[in-house]
């Protein structure tokens, strides 16, 4: 009866210790994927901030102004080349249809 009961808590301890074993390797496997994406958690903060840096410097007026002047030619609008289209006016034959170019 003895030796039965030795063999049962034997039995017991290899079980509890290989349970503790493998807890070990799971809590360590969870740290590392953890510290994993943490590190992609700083590395994406980073990004955020150069990138609202870039939405500030790209966005300012006087560069957008610049660029369009420099980069696609386009000019301030005036009121002696402002257009006004008025719902429901009757169209002239001889004026071309209001966005044809000029």
């Amino acid at each position: 009866m003895s030796g039965r009961l030795n063999l049962l808590v034997t039995a017991i301890l290899v079980f509890c210790a290989l349970s503790l074993v493998n807890a070990q390797y799971h809590a360590r496997s969870l740290f590392i994927e953890l510290e994993r994406a943490q590190a992609t958690a700083r590395q994406l903060d980073i990004e955020w901030a150069q990138l609202q840096l870039d939405q500030s410097t790209l966005g300012k007026h006087a560069r957008i102004d610049a660029t369009a002047r420099r980069e696609l030619n386009m000019l301030p609008v005036t009121p002696a080349r402002t257009q006004y289209l008025m719902v429901g006016a009757p169209v002239s034959v001889d004026q071309p249809p209001a966005g044809a170019a000029k």
